[in-house]
């Protein structure tokens, strides 16, 4: 089973924080679908056949597509693809593009899940965020989906920002649990290169993001949350029984998936691949049929350090035992021997020939990764 992305690069407003590749210019949008259709059915080989499980809209914003530019994007896919009868098909939403009928237009197109970027729940957040959708809308829009018929949906929250107080982050999630949304991804705010917050921390008209209140917040998050009975599954992800992301879930499985449009990955089990993070140069190479894209072929080092990487950052940890089968026993020796000192300190365990990050090993999850890397090893 494998997975298809397709990236929307198009966006109302800039958000403060966003690095994501997207366009506020829909200038191009008729061109991009176009394009995105081509692209498709030049990728049509890539997985070799492999049967489709998951669908998932990210961006930029998919909620802004018109219902026939969508509809027309999944029956194409439906068309060139073998897509389970069971597939998870999610719509990355923003709350003010949710209304009563989008909702119905979705549904019948073959939406089953939403993944709505709410990011907070306060007026002063969402305006610092450069956000455009207002807090009532933050709230409304939830219980129009569910409503609508929506029972799979995820929220995106944010903490860790400047101006985010303790109490409102854990109004922000005590708001969400109430609701009883099946699925949270809680991500820290960071401070990525060429956006307006690093320009503007670097022209020190903001302050950066805190560390210890990140720490903090990020500690009461996993406590409030698993006493909700929600299963921290991934370090950002929290879902009740049942509802964990499929198509995100598989990434972290290592299963193959393809990626189309601007900016998207592939990934084959052998390499990966990514196009041009740019929407002229996307739709120019695809009229000529061409897939503008750069390939990387993997090799064992780099197989084994990404696996490192997405496996400890799930509850189900690294499987050493599949390290050693796939790798041979020497890696897995080397990796329990540099695990040594973080068991020691109490921020890794070893469970059944697993490795899991302890709570306190959560808070640093990557540092951790990187130093049980493999460099000239291998």
């Amino acid at each position: 089973m494998a997975g298809i992305y397709l990236h929307i690069p198009y966006c109302k407003q800039a958000c403060l924080y966003c690095n994501f590749h997207f366009s506020t210019s829909i200038k191009s949008r008729n061109d991009f679908v176009s394009a995105l259709l081509k692209e498709s059915l030049l990728q049509k080989e890539y997985l070799q056949g492999e049967r489709i499980e998951t669908i998932y809209f990210g961006g930029g914003t998919p909620s802004l597509l018109a219902n026939e530019e969508l509809v027309a994007i999944i029956e194409n896919l439906y068309s060139i693809f073998d897509i389970d009868e069971d597939s998870e098909i999610t719509l990355e939403a923003n709350p003010d593009d949710i209304s009563a009928v989008q909702l119905r237009n979705w549904r019948k197109a073959g939406i089953n899940r939403l993944s709505i970027g709410v990011q907070s729940f306060f007026e002063e957040d969402l305006r610092w965020m450069n956000r455009a959708h207002s807090a009532d809308q933050a709230a409304s829009c939830i219980q129009s989906a569910l409503s609508g018929g929506f029972s799979n949906i995820s929220i995106d929250l944010i903490y860790g920002s400047p101006g985010l107080t303790d109490e409102r982050w854990e109004q922000n999630l005590s708001k969400a649990v109430a609701m009883a949304i099946p699925h949270l991804s809680c991500y820290a705010l960071t401070l990525e290169p060429k956006t307006a917050m690093y320009h503007l921390v670097s022209e020190k008209k903001m302050l950066p993001p805190d560390p210890d209140k990140q720490a903090a917040q990020f500690s009461y998050m996993m406590e409030a949350l698993e006493t909700e009975g929600y299963e921290h599954y991934e370090i950002s992800n929290f879902a009740l029984s049942g509802k964990r992301s499929r198509h995100n879930s598989a990434y972290w499985q290592g299963k193959n998936y393809l990626g189309l449009g601007p900016s998207a990955h592939s990934f084959d089990g052998k390499s990966r691949q990514w196009n041009v993070a740019a929407n002229g140069p996307y739709i120019r190479s695809l009229i000529n049929n061409q897939v503008p894209f750069e390939i990387e072929l993997l090799n064992q080092e780099q197989k084994i350090n990404e696996y490192i990487m997405i496996s400890l950052r799930t509850s189900e940890g690294l499987d050493l035992t599949w390290v050693s089968e796939q790798f041979g026993e020497p890696v897995r020796q080397t990796i329990v021997e540099m695990a040594a000192s973080f068991i020691g300190a109490k921020r890794l365990e070893k469970k059944n020939e697993k490795l899991l990050l302890t709570k306190e090993g959560k808070l640093f999850a990557d540092g951790i990764a990187a130093s049980l890397f493999f460099r000239d090893r291998v």
